[in-house]
């Protein structure tokens, strides 16, 4: 009897069944993925880069090696006049040494992958995909998670579409902390956090810099005030400061780059770089398959993280993120709400950022200009670094201020800026009032170990003006 063939049929691919999906594995998918199957869960990290994200291999662990060489540097030469003599030859070779070979293990990430799949963690390399409502394709494998798919998909440099930008090799930060041999001279698109570090880093070690920034002042996002005081430094330390200016094309020019201007000038460097903010990795990874925008800029997720059905986003992908601190504190409100267990939302009243030049610049909460906007009755208080007793001890690279905001209606701190030596490590006081609603005259009345920096706090309240409250007792 002859066989019956029967047509052929196709079946989809069945998926694979776990308890979590991490799509990017950075600094918040990685701690949320490493907790979760340290809970005995059946995690899944998916990573197309580097375990570990921007932070450990070109963001904040490798540029904060070159931002204390550049500092070590720069005391060395504050010596004369203060501590005897000192000749300072800054050699750039042990700094790109200790980036490669201690900081990034020459940019591998095995270290981190091993310690994943040592909790029982499962790593793919890869670009995942969400493939619909509890799924996620990659490799040709889709994962379906019964408990949670979580986006931390990060950022990459944002290149703007300048003419001519594409016939030179720039640099983003990726490059910069690779580099090994400086050039010559270096021109920097862009007077925000990543540009003024970089610039300050490489000028100290022998670079001729020039920044770019289109608005009036390099660090336009905090203070004024603070603006002013790196601006000054910047240039002492013999960086060009562009302001008011935009590039409108870029040439090449042999191996160099000339950027130029809207209003007709020309900057030439040995070595372009290109630090104009990021841009969150969103696009193409199918957020039209679970119902978001995919032409969203940023993820705006509930107070738990959470962005749909057994959905969250932590970190730089959403609108609270953009940075390390930011990630970590996002993951631990996901992985709690995953677990089942109970716990606070997000509270982003004192968020803290840094800006770690020399000198730092920390800030939390609301600035002056956005606490106005908010509609608040508005005080501040001023008190320069290098007037504090510390400050004045201090001497040479004492630059900075405390800056403090108020609500005057009801007494309490909205917002705060930290600048000077250790700036970013003064913030915590400030981080602990605006959260838990301190009256300003608490902070009048505590008593401020002397001689300290922080002693600067107080002194910046009581310039506040006089008590209008009663405080607690």
């Amino acid at each position: 009897m002859p066989s019956i063939r029967r047509p052929f049929q196709w079946r989809p691919p069945v998926a694979e069944r776990v308890d979590v999906v991490v799509l990017g594995m950075g600094v918040g998918g990685e701690e949320l993925a490493n907790t979760l199957a340290d809970n005995g869960l059946n995690v899944v990290g998916i990573e197309s880069h580097l375990v570990g994200g921007e932070c450990p291999y070109y963001g904040c662990i490798p540029t904060k090696m070159m931002i204390r060489a550049d500092d070590m540097v720069a005391e060395g030469r504050r010596i004369p006049g203060f501590a005897g003599e000192s000749t300072v030859n800054a050699d750039w070779t042990p700094v790109a040494r200790r980036i490669r070979d201690v900081a990034t293990d020459n940019w591998n990430d095995r270290v981190a992958v091993e310690r994943f799949e040592r909790k029982g963690g499962h790593f793919v390399r890869g670009a995942g995909k969400l493939a619909g409502p509890g799924k996620v394709s990659v490799n040709g494998t889709t994962y379906e998670a019964s408990r949670a798919i979580v986006i931390a998909t990060g950022t990459s440099p944002a290149v703007p579409p300048i003419p001519g930008l594409d016939r030179v090799k720039y640099w983003t930060n990726r490059e910069a902390v690779k580099v090994e041999q400086l050039p010559e001279s270096l021109v920097i698109l862009g007077g925000g956090a990543i540009g003024v570090e970089l610039a300050q880093a490489f000028a100290r070690f022998g670079v001729k810099v020039t920044i770019i920034e289109g608005m009036n002042r390099v660090l336009a996002m905090e203070e004024p005030e603070a603006s002013a005081v790196l601006g000054e430094v910047l240039q002492r330390d013999g960086i060009e400061l562009c302001l008011n200016a935009r590039a409108k094309s870029v040439e090449p020019d042999g191996g160099a780059a000339i950027v130029m201007l809207e209003d007709g000038r020309q900057v030439t460097g040995a070595q372009l770089m290109v630090a104009t903010g990021r841009r969150a990795n969103l696009r193409d990874i199918g957020l039209e398959t679970v119902g978001l925008d995919p032409s969203v800029r940023l993820l705006e997720p509930d107070d738990h993280l959470r962005v749909g059905e057994r959905l969250w986003a932590i970190g730089d992908v959403t609108t609270s993120g953009g940075f390390t601190h930011m990630a970590i504190y996002h993951a631990g409100i996901a992985i709690d709400d995953i677990l089942g267990k109970p716990g606070p939302g997000a509270d982003y009243r004192a968020k803290p950022r840094v800006t770690f030049t020399d000198p730092e610049v920390g800030a939390t909460g609301l600035t002056e200009e956005q606490a106005k906007k908010n509609g608040l009755n508005v005080r501040t208080g001023i008190q320069k670094a290098s007037v504090t007793s510390r400050g004045w001890i201090h001497g040479p690279g004492n630059d900075g201020l405390i800056k403090v905001v108020e609500d005057a209606d009801r007494g309490v701190l909205v917002g705060a800026t930290t600048m000077g030596p250790r700036g970013g490590d003064l913030l915590g006081i400030f981080e602990l009032a605006i959260k838990m609603q301190i009256p300003s005259d608490e902070l009048r009345h505590l008593i401020y170990a002397y001689p300290t920096f922080y002693r600067g706090v107080g002194e910046a309240v009581r310039k506040l003006g006089p008590d209008q409250h009663t405080p607690i007792r």
